[in-house]
């Protein structure tokens, strides 16, 4: 399978490596060119393209950029076929992102980002720690496997983007279409949890759009405020104890 990922951070960068070494075809680019990811590509098969050429071939189409600048990739995922999936990884902090109106009203990140690009999207892999992705995959059928969850419109396009999650590591729950994608937003259970198929079930049906926001934040502060150390057991285990 042909992906292309747009965004060179840690999830960015770890899913091209995974899934090349999965087998799959893999181009990677950013907004600084293809000599900045020498570094990610060195003794890869992932080939470092111009951001312009990322998506003009590919079966999926990976997102993994800051959730505010998703309005810039509309160009870019414009380039791609007809049938092309597209996979959002983003989540939105405000601290970072700045006030999005609709999404400060209740939109899920996901509709507003697909808004935005003008494409409909399959939400994936935003609901785990970077840490987790590079550390904690494991061959599928192994006992107590993490799983992450995914949403979508297009069942056909889920099944896909399971496929690839599965390439990663990681069983998947569907959480439903785009609209529901909400339940798995920062601040909520299932969040960066750490969770088994049926814990996740749990914790995606807990979920409480009107209290993520502010578990979000709180979070967000225990982590800058230096109480939550930046380890993956530290971050996963408070974020299963604050977003409740």
């Amino acid at each position: 399978m042909n992906v292309g990922i747009i965004g060179s951070g840690n999830i960015g960068a770890e899913l091209a490596r995974k899934l090349s070494a999965a087998g799959h075809t893999v181009k990677i680019a950013n907004s600084r060119g293809p000599e900045s990811l020498k570094n990610i590509v060195h003794s890869t098969a992932i080939f470092p393209v111009a951001k312009e050429d990322v998506a003009t071939d590919a079966d999926v189409v990976i997102l993994s950029i800051p959730f505010a600048r998703n309005a810039e990739a509309a160009a870019l995922v414009a380039q791609a076929p007809t049938g092309t999936i597209f996979v959002d990884t983003s989540n939105y902090y405000p601290q970072r992102d700045g006030r999005i109106a609709e999404v400060e009203g209740g939109k899920p990140e996901t509709v507003w980002a697909s808004e935005q690009i003008g494409r409909p999207l399959v939400k994936a892999w935003n609901a785990i720690l970077s840490q987790t992705l590079v550390e904690a995959g494991t061959a599928p059928g192994t006992p107590d496997r993490i799983a992450i969850p995914i949403a979508g419109d297009d069942l056909a396009a889920k099944r896909v983007v399971a496929e690839l999650v599965s390439a990663t590591g990681f069983d998947t729950v569907d959480a439903g279409e785009l609209a529901d994608s909400w339940r798995f937003q920062p601040g909520s259970p299932a969040y960066c949890t750490e969770l088994t198929i049926e814990e996740l079930k749990v914790a995606l049906s807990n979920a409480s759009m009107e209290r993520s926001p502010a578990n979000r934040d709180a979070i967000m502060k225990a982590i800058s405020d230096g109480r939550v150390p930046m380890t993956r057991a530290a971050m996963a285990a408070n974020n299963r104890v604050m977003s409740n």
